[in-house]
């Protein structure tokens, strides 16, 4: 979940503590002003009866931690992020204080706030299966006769492999989020909790000096069995089971995240830790000692304000956002039986994603124009006007085929100058600026250097009556169609193919691939020679050529070639 998502919010569910009224009402009166639904639940009552699967949720609780991880028990396993406010008790996870709610909502609703993932854990036990953010707490049960035993004995398990024996009153195992608390009084590492994927065993009161917490990856499954009474505690009591001897707890890292959001109003982690558990190397302190951080280049400081840059940083964060709902909803095609229920899900990721992607994009430059394949277009003031296509390769998308993209591009003046294109199901981002480097995920790509066409791989798009495919397979080393024209324009210009033609295009289908194939040093023009046009002032939509270009100039006299026989060959049967 990126934080641009949360631009597209239709309603928000906010899990209410008792004493919470006057925050309550302030949500209220605010999502008013943006024409978003405020469902109120009691904290206790089940979310169901509120939600509704594929609605654009975000989740807001009203009160301290225990009504946070309520929200966490509810919210996580539907995927929806949480805000949390500290409706006037102690909290170290709800940490956004009643009179700055409004300006954080106002941040999250303009896609400014950050989502955080944090791993969970998944626990399994006597009538307990259950997640937690937290903690899980297995401990000593007190005995009746104070002569009795008073320590517990726990055997650990890495998967299948043996850690040891534990003695002492218990053992916690703990999240990043949750390893705070438990583990600092325990002597042990706290650990940074955002985007971080491990799990922490840490003895409770060990009679023996070696013993030291221990941290595993998320993924690795952690099997403790009790060898008398125990008691089970999942993030502060919210699941409970009694362990008898021979007992077995499995633990592990839980496959959904909590999605926390954070806004600017939020203190940041060790800020929070510092002024709440006293975090001694800022003792005596009262700056983020960012000032003593290295001086910052002013030259790549005003570049950055550049528009064309910052343009390419929101529409990368835009597509990203986007592709997210792509990926949930491509994965749910090939389970589907019938045609109109394809349509259905193609037509819900059509919306999802365009109106992630024209409401940030409106939200930042709301003097832009916008035109979109999917959508009405919205006119602008001034020279730059935003071309989107949020699913191209719909069809490859129906069929559960991964080949398909969400394409950004910005004209100045109708000339493409800045391009984005993101593929979903590889993670792949390809990226330009006009008259700089283009690049994929960061890194510089460039065009191939052959010039001979029996050495070269060509990609082609709609090939209606199979010229293209059966004037060119022969005398290259293939001619393969993928079925977008975004990729295609992006797979030139990272090398791995060295031609593309297209019968005919849409300018959002190759606005965004233009800038990028050519900042790589492809060549793009008409079949004839010419320039290529994406917005002809007659609508009307042109062949495109695109090279790497040294071959561009045998590609082009091949076609006319072909052109010519066929034109013979009409004649002659004439």
């Amino acid at each position: 979940m990126y934080g641009r998502r949360l631009a597209t919010i239709e309603e928000i569910i906010t899990l209410v503590s008792p004493d919470s009224d006057e925050e309550l009402a302030e949500i209220e009166a605010w999502a008013d002003d943006y024409d978003v639904r405020v469902n109120a639940v009691p904290v206790g009552d089940d979310i169901e009866s509120v939600y509704t699967h594929g609605t654009e949720y975000l989740g807001v609780t009203l009160g301290g931690d225990g009504t946070y991880l309520e929200g966490v028990r509810q919210f996580s396993p539907r995927e929806i992020p949480i805000l949390g406010v500290n409706a006037g008790t102690l909290a170290f996870l709800a940490s956004i204080a009643p009179d700055e709610l409004t300006d954080a909502l106002d941040e999250v609703i303009r896609g400014k706030a950050n989502v955080d993932e944090r791993q969970q854990l998944q626990v399994e036990a006597n009538g307990v299966d259950c997640t937690g953010i937290n903690d899980v707490m297995i401990e000593h049960v007190p005995p009746e006769n104070p002569v009795d035993r008073k320590i517990t004995r726990l055997q650990v398990f890495a998967d299948d492999e043996f850690v040891g024996e534990y003695e002492g009153s218990g053992l916690a195992v703990a999240t990043p989020t949750g390893s705070t608390g438990v583990s600092l009084s325990a002597m042990g590492p706290v650990q940074y909790p955002k985007n971080n994927a491990s799990l922490q065993v840490v003895p409770l009161h060990t009679h023996r000096m070696g013993v030291r917490p221990l941290v595993v990856d998320a993924g690795t499954s952690i099997t403790v069995v009790s060898d008398g009474p125990a008691n089970l505690q999942v993030d502060g009591g919210r699941a409970y089971a009694e362990l008898g001897e021979e007992d077995i707890v499995r633990i592990e890292g839980a496959d959904t995240s909590a999605l926390v959001v954070n806004t600017s109003y939020d203190d940041d982690f060790f800020t929070s830790v510092s002024e709440k558990l006293g975090w001694s190397v800022r003792e005596d302190r009262h700056d983020t000692g960012k000032q003593h951080l290295l001086p910052v280049d002013t030259d790549l400081a005003d570049a950055k304000e550049d528009l064309l840059r910052r343009a390419k940083e929101v529409a990368e964060e835009a597509a990203r956002a986007a592709g997210e709902p792509l990926r949930e909803l491509h994965g749910q095609t090939e389970s589907v039986e019938y045609k109109s229920d394809k349509s259905d899900i193609v037509t819900e990721a059509d919306y999802k994603a365009d109106n992630i992607i024209t409401t940030v994009i409106a939200n930042e430059f709301p003097n832009h124009g916008i035109r979109s394949e999917e959508s009405d277009a919205i006119e602008g003031d001034g020279e730059y006007t935003w071309l989107v296509d949020p699913l191209d390769g719909t069809g490859n998308f129906a069929h559960g085929n991964p080949n398909y993209a969400v394409s950004i591009g910005l004209l100045k003046d109708d000339r493409p100058v800045m391009g984005v294109v993101y593929a979903p199901e590889t993670d792949e981002m390809f990226s330009a600026v006009e008259g700089e480097q283009a690049r994929l995920d960061g890194s510089p790509i460039s065009t191939t250097d052959r010039d001979s066409l029996d050495e070269c791989m060509l990609l082609s798009g709609y090939d209606p009556d199979g010229a293209f495919l059966s004037h060119c397979y022969r005398e290259t080393r293939g001619v393969r169609s993928l079925g977008s024209a975004a990729l295609n324009l992006c797979y030139l210009a990272s090398g791995s193919a060295d031609a593309v033609w297209e019968y005919d295009t849409h300018p959002w289908d190759v606005a965004a691939g233009i800038v990028i194939a050519e900042a790589a040093g492809a060549t793009i023009s008409n079949t004839d020679g010419s320039a290529y046009d994406p917005l002809p002032d007659d609508g009307s939509r042109n062949e495109l050529v695109g090279s790497n270009g040294a071959v561009h100039e045998t590609l082009l006299s091949h076609l006319e070639s072909e052109q010519d026989l066929q034109t013979t060959e009409r004649g002659t049967a004439d």
